[in-house]
């Protein structure tokens, strides 16, 4: 399927959409929702068909095409489902208002009094319309050519006529009973030109037809023909006339059609019951006069499923006219100056309804067959378009629809299959069709149904529009376009996940609530992946390698959060729970990461108070992360070749940061910082977790940092020793913290201030107090 048709179903459906209150515009025959996406179907076939670099296959553009057929069936039967009919008089009050009207005027009245009748006769144009293109003969010189030049021939020589072949050309010749024939290329002429009237007939193209009998020389065919019309005479019919400017002359002194069908009618049926006339003789006549004693004719040249359609529905339509003519009693033309005065009484209103309500049930068993009918050519009866082509004019799109969504949580369609695309775009713009124009859908089955298509839209990568189709399905509407969003994973940039988010509320989403809720998903499926925290604490230094895409994943899934103001408390709460994995897994550059991208406007969220506290004391730590890290750097730039002001700069730079580092990782240790409360839920433990890294960790930092410093900043040394009393005190209950893995950070610990303390000696003396004095 071509990318572009996909945007294009789209446009319209955004342009109908906008026009969901006006029923007009929706149903228009030129504009409304189902003529557009017809004409979409009919441009891609035009452009796969002049295309030598098309790739589309036949199977497919025989899809596209049965597509645009089904959507100018829904055009043609819905607008009159949908809106009021306007009154027409009942045909038995224009008999008795005038017993001469023409029998045009009474078949017009039968087919408005019956619903289902006028449905039948818009279902027979429209398959008149999507007929094949009639075959057209080949030109001809002259009538029966090659036979008249024998017999003429045989006159001349008085040879007599070759033995089988016709004396006379008088349309009846082969139909004498004596055996005898056409010239073989008349005779072949003969069959190739009732085959082609019949393909005119089929597309409901009479006055071509008839055009062709002259074309073919043989105007008593173009008379057989037209006799298939109804009469009419306007100037006896009291019908309203237009006023166009057209003289009415013409009708006032001449009528039009045929005055005696019903005898031109049953010498159809009897021409194509004839077993002596050839087969494609009798198929003509029975097309021209369809009725089940001539059915098993005309059935026989059915070839398509279409064929079969159509040939019922004739049949339907013509016997309902036949019936209800008989009960008027058939008219001044068809029953004489008898039935003037011999009126028959009219039923009662019940006996019509309950005749009606028979003849539509035996019309729906009728139909109905058509489920199963074999077929020579093209796709079979239980092709999915064909099953919502019947469903359609049987008024029965719940459950097909119902049908399909079941065929769909079954498996029974293949994915992969070509098919599968148009299938599943068609049924998704059907449920949303029918739904603009207030023909209630099963739900379910419209869920079903439109996750589908947007499958199907997610594998043909049409991002832009999953949100417009993922709207359409209500109450899941957010939870399915968070769906989407989160299988984006890392494939989309900051920037196309805001894009995502407003299209979300171009299509009415609450962007707000999706979000949260793809942020959830996102985090959620992150957490299913990545190892939990559990077990030995892990070594900061070492796990500060390249990150996982899991890891990324989880890194980023803030991002949805942080777009609007309205889910940056959410965003704050999810940051927290982020946070905390990152730093009890050791992945300290991650959480660093996290904390830039996070928006500045978090820091001013006072409200939970101890989630606002959770954020600050992370804010607080990484601020200390970061200043240690200034020191180390400044550490490194010392060289020894330095002139005495370098020196002196370097040096007040380097005592400067080493002592904002050590006031401020002093304030946070003799601080509440991370502190756990005592519920044991599993955020303490998570703060817990955090307190005994780093806790132990920027103790274990300052203390290097002050003991490496102490030849260039000697009280550096007191104050490393000074650190080890704050450590012990149980105000501050940091030696908590050093307990874990069998004490191990602690006789680290305590190894490095035993360091300091034979460090502090260095001088002389061997009171290791003395330094606490200077």
């Amino acid at each position: 399927m071509s990318e572009s048709l996909y945007s294009s179903c789209a446009d319209v459906l955004s342009v109908c959409q906008a026009a969901k209150d006006d029923l007009a515009a929706l149903l228009d025959p030129n504009t409304g929702f189902a003529p557009r996406l017809r004409q979409l179907c009919r441009d891609q076939i035009t452009e796969a068909e002049n295309s030598a670099s098309s790739d589309v296959s036949q199977e497919e553009l025989d899809v596209l095409r049965m597509e645009a057929n089904t959507w100018g069936l829904l055009q043609a039967v819905m607008p009159a489902r949908k809106t009021e009919p306007e009154p027409h008089i009942h045909p038995r009050t224009l008999l008795a208002k005038n017993p001469y009207t023409p029998t045009s005027t009474l078949a017009q009245a039968i087919m408005h009094s019956s619903v289902l009748l006028t449905e039948l006769v818009v279902v027979r144009e429209w398959l008149h319309e999507t007929a094949s293109q009639p075959q057209h003969p080949e030109a001809t010189t002259g009538y029966w050519k090659f036979t008249k030049h024998n017999i003429m021939q045989a006159l001349r020589t008085g040879s007599g006529v070759r033995e089988g072949l016709v004396k006379e050309l008088d349309p009846d010749a082969m139909n004498r009973g004596d055996g005898r024939s056409l010239a073989a290329d008349d005779a072949g002429s003969e069959k190739s030109l009732a085959q082609a009237l019949y393909s005119f007939v089929r597309a409901g193209r009479l006055d071509e037809a008839v055009e062709l009998c002259r074309k073919a020389h043989q105007p008593w065919r173009a008379a057989s023909i037209r006799g298939s019309l109804l009469f009419q005479w306007r100037a006896i019919a009291n019908e309203q006339r237009d006023d166009d400017g057209i003289d009415d002359a013409e009708d006032a002194e001449g009528w039009q059609g045929n005055p005696r069908r019903k005898l031109w009618k049953s010498t159809c049926a009897r021409a194509a019951l004839n077993p002596n006339l050839p087969d494609p003789e009798r198929i003509l006549y029975a097309a021209l006069a369809p009725c089940p004693q001539t059915f098993s004719v005309l059935k026989s040249a059915c070839r398509t499923w279409e064929d079969h359609l159509w040939a019922q529905i004739s049949i339907l339509c013509e016997e309902k006219q036949t019936a209800e003519m008989i009960k008027l009693g058939g008219g001044f033309w068809d029953g004489g100056l008898a039935v003037l005065e011999n009126t028959p009484s009219p039923p009662s209103q019940e006996e019509d309804a309950a005749e009606e309500e028979e003849w539509e049930r035996e019309a729906t068993s009728t139909l109905e067959t058509l489920g199963s009918v074999h077929v020579e050519d093209g796709p079979t009866a239980d092709h999915a378009f064909h099953v919502s082509q019947l469903a359609i004019i049987l008024d029965r799109t719940n459950s097909l629809l119902e049908t399909f969504a079941a065929g769909l949580k079954d498996g029974n369609f293949d994915p992969e299959s070509s098919e599968y695309p148009t299938m599943t775009r068609f049924f998704a713009h059907l449920c949303l069709y029918l739904r603009m124009i207030d023909i209630p859908v099963p739900p379910l089955a419209t869920q079903v149904i439109l996750e589908a298509y947007l499958q199907v839209l997610e594998a043909a990568g049409q991002r832009e529009l999953i949100a417009m189709y993922a709207g359409a399905l209500g109450d899941n509407a957010v939870e399915r376009y968070a769906m989407f969003l989160t299988s984006l994973e890392l494939t989309a940039d900051i920037n196309e996940r805001r894009l995502a988010l407003t299209r979300a509320r171009e299509h009415g989403l609450d962007v707000h609530r999706v979000a949260v809720v793809t942020a959830e998903r996102t985090i959620d499926r992150a957490f299913e992946l990545l190892p939990q925290m559990k077990g030995p604490l892990p070594s900061v230094i070492a796990l500060q390698a390249t990150p996982s895409d899991i890891e990324l994943l989880l890194l980023r899934s803030i991002e949805w959060t942080t777009f609007e103001d309205g889910t940056h408390n959410t965003a704050l709460e999810q940051a927290t729970v982020i946070l905390r994995y990152f730093l009890g897994a050791g992945r300290v550059s991650l959480a660093k990461n996290l904390m830039e991208v996070l928006p500045r406007e978090l820091a001013s969220i006072d409200q939970p108070e101890e989630r606002a506290t959770e954020y600050l004391h992370y804010r607080q730590f990484f601020t200390i992360w970061d200043s240690l890290d200034r020191v180390v750097q400044c550490q490194g730039l010392e060289v020894s070749i330095m002139n005495r002001d370098t020196r002196a700069a370097w040096l007040s730079d380097y005592k400067g940061l080493i002592d904002q580092a050590h006031d401020a990782v002093v304030k946070l240790l003799t601080s509440d910082w991370m502190m756990p409360d005592d519920t044991g839920d599993r955020r303490s433990r998570e703060l817990t977790r955090v307190r005994q890294i780093y806790v132990p960790e920027l103790v274990l930092r300052l203390h290097a940092m002050l003991y490496a410093s102490r030849e260039h900043v000697p009280e550096n040394l007191k104050r490393a020793l000074e650190l080890a009393n704050i450590v012990a005190d149980s105000r501050y209950k940091l030696y908590d913290d050093f307990l874990h893995l069998d004490g191990r950070r602690l006789g680290e610990y305590l190894d490095a201030v035993r360091r300091a303390t034979i460090a502090s000696l260095d001088g002389g003396g061997s009171d290791p107090f003395k330094i606490f004095l200077l």
